[in-house]
């Protein structure tokens, strides 16, 4: 496996850390968000880029880290699996969340500490199985390789449906196929909404490892 001279720099692994340092904060954001009298719809606002971002990420995993780990890891990889279920576990704490926030009779009675609980604990589980199954891949495949996905992922990010779809098919060609149709009613959503879907984390060489980026709470985003 010939590796580029860079091969300490990992674009992969950081990207994902740096993406989800960013869904984070933007957790925080909505959390700590109420409506004001002067403010009614504050928690829109800011509910919506994490909403929007945190879908997009996971259905842009399902299309491009999946695949790769079977055609790198084998058909029957263990984490591929086991991400297309989390995948399921973390939209459904969104669908509760955004029923939630827009009065469905379905979770009026549900406190919001129950629901902000949920999303942080599926958001956490998401970003461990991406990180382990993104230590898999620098076992099977170069750094030029992990390079070339991140490219990949950050273009999937935006082509990709911006709601949650728990119960959409996630693999193969029913996964492609539910997301691109998704992807229309949700443009078609987001537009006559009005809603603010923020540009994905751009893959770059940066000089601090991604465990040194995350512990400063330093992800060198793009301005």
């Amino acid at each position: 496996m010939n590796d580029s001279p860079e091969a300490g720099v990992d674009i992969l692994a950081d990207t994902i850390t740096q993406t989800h340092a960013v869904l984070h904060a933007r957790m925080r954001s909505a959390e700590a968000c109420h409506p004001t009298r002067d403010r009614p719809r504050a928690a829109y606002s800011a509910a919506d880029p994490f909403l929007a971002s945190t879908s997009r990420h996971v259905a842009a995993v399902n299309a491009v880290l999946v695949p790769a780990a079977l055609r790198h890891l084998g058909q029957r990889h263990r984490r591929a699996r086991d991400f297309a279920r989390q995948s399921r576990r973390l939209e459904v704490a969104l669908v509760e969340l955004k029923a939630k926030l827009y009065g469905s009779t379905f979770a009026v009675r549900r406190p919001w500490t129950s629901i902000w609980e949920e999303v942080e604990r599926e958001l956490a589980g998401t970003r461990d199985l991406e990180l382990r199954l993104v230590d898999d891949l620098a076992g099977a495949t170069s750094t030029d390789e992990r390079g070339q996905l991140a490219q990949r992922l950050f273009r999937a990010e935006r082509r990709v449906p911006t709601r949650p779809h728990p119960y959409l098919p996630h693999r193969g060609v029913p996964g492609r196929l539910a997301r691109r149709v998704a992807l229309r009613v949700d443009r078609f959503w987001d537009t006559a909404e009005g809603r603010m879907i923020p540009e994905p984390v751009r893959p770059h060489r940066s000089r601090d490892g991604r465990v040194t980026q995350y512990l400063l709470a330093d992800p060198h985003l793009p301005g």
